[in-house]
């Protein structure tokens, strides 16, 4: 009884000392990719950007995050108490918990298990629901109208994505994500796949309510849309759901279609480079894309946003899909 309490205990232990491994980087990345963007977007419209709290501005977030535990959260009258708080922590801690199949490097992962790419694509697909209950705990007409263009949007997008995953699935014949990347030691996946590459980013724009997709969010129409009730910590767990979303995607897009943490030429000096740090440096590029994405373009109206959706990302996705189901049978690489 003592060993297998004793064997319990450790394997709790290693898994939290796992979960912290990952966590703690990723909260400190999420708290600084607020000060990269603002200063990313500053750049590119001839501004300075934040400059005041700290050398450089670099204290800005800690300032933030001050600011957000200082003030006080307040809950509309005709708002449902318990789901309107319920709806912000349900965001962040799904945000999180997808991380848990995320493979940094070869074995690191806190469950690599053989089933990571459903593990995470029901993960962000549950996503939406934090999105959906804050719009109708609010009892606010502009909340509701967000949470439903959010909804509406995150389901569309998700069916284009789904065959875009299928896509890689049948080049690699496994659903783990460390088989994915160990299959694109030869060629990244985002060469053969270019079309599926652009597209799959491009959803992930829209998953995550990023510009030139923040419908659900828009400020010149729906006032902030699902998040207008919120304040203090309550719509900093939204913010900070919000950016670690957008990290979750720009690991998945690294996983399947940039080689995840392999370098890209096995020869020196890229192989003497570690694989967390490829990792790091591919996620920060998508990163910088979505701020770069921002910067660039005005926001889609709703009917041009669901008309890309369905009526060119998803016929494009399925007929990639059928073209390299037959390309791989021909070669015989496709088992059925």
């Amino acid at each position: 009884m003592d060993a297998f309490l004793n064997s319990s205990i450790g394997i709790l232990a290693i898994t939290i000392a796992q979960t912290l491994a990952i966590l703690v980087p990723l909260l400190i990345f999420v708290a600084y990719m607020t000060y990269a963007e603002r200063k990313i977007m500053a750049a590119m419209q001839m501004r300075v950007g934040p400059n005041v709290v700290g050398p450089f501005g670099l204290l800005q977030p800690f300032a933030d995050a001050a600011k957000m535990l200082m003030k006080e959260t307040i809950i509309p009258s005709g708002a449902n108490r318990a789901l309107f708080i319920f709806a912000p922590m349900l965001t962040f801690i799904l945000a999180m918990m997808a991380w848990a199949v995320i493979p940094v490097n070869e074995g690191w992962a806190i469950a690599d298990i053989n089933v990571g790419i459903l593990y995470l694509f029901a993960i962000s697909s549950l996503g939406v629901y934090g999105i959906i209950i804050a719009g109708w705990a609010s009892n606010s007409k502009y909340a509701f109208l967000g949470a439903l263009r959010s909804a509406a949007q995150m389901v569309s997008y998700e069916v284009s994505m789904g065959f875009v995953i299928v896509t890689v699935l049948l080049c690699v014949g496994s659903l783990n994500l460390t088989q994915i990347v160990m299959a694109q030691k030869t060629v990244w996946f985002f060469i053969p796949l270019f079309p599926m590459f652009i597209i799959f980013f491009i959803s992930t724009l829209a998953e995550t309510n990023r510009p030139p997709f923040d419908l659900a969010e828009g400020e010149s129409e729906l006032v902030a849309g699902f998040m207008v009730e919120y304040s203090a910590m309550t719509y900093a767990l939204f913010f900070l759901g919000e950016y670690a979303n957008m990290f979750l995607m720009s690991a998945m897009t690294t996983t399947l279609f940039l080689g995840g943490w392999l370098a890209p030429i096995d020869m020196a000096p890229f192989n003497w480079v570690p694989g967390p740090l490829w990792f790091i440096l591919k996620v920060c590029l998508c990163m910088f894309t979505f701020v770069w994405v921002r910067a660039t373009f005005p926001r889609y109206r709703y009917d041009q946003l669901m008309r890309l959706g369905w009526k060119v990302f998803l016929p494009i996705s399925l007929v990639w899909l059928v073209l390299t189901a037959f390309v791989l049978k021909l070669a015989g690489w496709l088992p059925v």
